[in-house]
């Protein structure tokens, strides 16, 4: 089947053997007469689901022991509240604010912690920078420091992640890798927990990934919900509640299909890597040479998944996305909050798909020079 290419910021495309695999499987998975989504979460064909999904995800981003892997639901949102009832002990919170889903994230946490301070941020210039580490202003005894590493809607990501020990900082780092989990390797040493939705890079809404360092469990306010609290999910196999069964199953497709990617003499994770920087090398070379389009982002803090750029014409913003629909470039229309154009290319994004849209970009330019 000729598929379009979705450029979707989220709920995004999925690899096409995933979804070809879920669909053979739907109406009896192995023979067992039922359907993923009718399984009982206890159940002994559930559990081996689940098992293999942690396993593979665990090495897929070479997640140390020292941390567990829970598997939740409430998407990044829900975590901007459920990282201070569990981690802030009501005390004093860092936040650097590089976007629209960090400024999010540190309003909702002024609601659990007694302080939260904006040790740094890109506002000023439009978030199209990230504040130099060197220049935040860490609170002394913080409970945590939260960073979004890849902000979706303004384009910037950390390519590498701060050393808060070298910064004079105790404090974990908590990052929300929503939009780029899965697409380059984690530096565990840096971190404390990492949450993410999965809707992006790794299978359908309704799943979110926490990885959550053992020391940083059991500390959760009085007020936190059982269901949220992450030793009550840790200690139960993230089986206290129903879990969102469907979603990591796909989820747990899409772990196996990252590991049979290959680049070279790269696998998994890695050969992602190198496959988006090829991806996002091939998308900013064109418009950075273009008389027509711009990105606006600083380029050593460029994303490599979400890619929002303008047309300095923007009255010919109709013409260009009317143009892509017809030519299967589907969801190239910017966020509403900041307006233009935005390409997401995920992992499951094909570099076909780039060269596509790049393709067609020449094309209107030449048309409308």
């Amino acid at each position: 089947m000729n598929r379009p290419y979705n450029f979707s910021a989220g709920p995004a495309a999925i690899p096409t053997e995933v979804l070809e695999r879920a669909a053979a499987e739907m109406l009896d998975w192995h023979g067992s007469g039922m359907g993923v989504m009718e399984m009982s979460h206890r159940g002994k064909e559930f559990l081996a689901i689940y098992e293999q999904a942690e396993a593979d995800l665990r090495e897929l981003l070479a997640v140390p022991t020292q941390f567990k892997i829970l598997f939740m639901q409430g998407g990044g949102l829900a975590e901007n509240a459920i990282v201070p009832l569990n981690l802030s002990r009501a005390g004093v919170v860092d936040f650097v604010v590089t976007g629209s889903w960090s400024q999010k994230s540190h309003k909702e946490a002024r609601k659990y912690a007694s302080e939260v301070n904006v040790a740094a941020s890109g506002e000023d210039s439009g978030f199209t920078t990230l504040p130099d580490p060197a220049s935040w202003k860490l609170s002394r005894g913080a409970s945590y420091l939260h960073l979004c590493s890849n902000e979706t809607i303004h384009g910037v990501e950390f390519h590498e992640l701060p050393d808060l020990k070298a910064l004079g900082s105790d404090a974990p780092l908590v990052i929300d890798f929503s939009s780029h989990v899965a697409s380059r390797p984690v530096d565990w040493s840096r971190v404390g927990l990492a949450f993410g939705g999965a809707q992006k890079n790794i299978g359908p809404a309704g799943l979110t990934i926490v990885i959550v360092r053992e020391d940083l469990l059991g500390h959760a306010l009085p007020a936190c919900p059982s269901a949220f609290d992450y030793k009550t999910v840790a200690d139960n196999q993230s089986m206290y509640n129903t879990p969102p069964t469907w979603g990591i199953y796909v989820a747990g497709l899409t772990f196996q299909w990252l590991k049979a990617q290959r680049e070279g003499a790269l696998t998994g994770v890695a050969a992602m890597e190198q496959r988006n920087i090829a991806k996002a090398k091939l998308f900013y070379d064109y418009v950075d040479g273009s008389q027509l389009y711009v990105n606006k982002v600083a380029a050593h803090c460029r994303s490599r998944m979400n890619i929002p750029f303008f047309l300095r014409d923007e009255s010919r913003n109709d013409a260009f996305l009317a143009g892509a629909k017809e030519r299967g470039l589907l969801q190239l229309k910017g966020h509403k909050s900041v307006g233009g154009m935005r390409a997401s290319i995920y992992n499951a994004m094909p570099l076909a798909g780039v060269q596509a849209l790049v393709d067609y970009m020449r094309e209107f330019e030449q048309k409308h020079a």
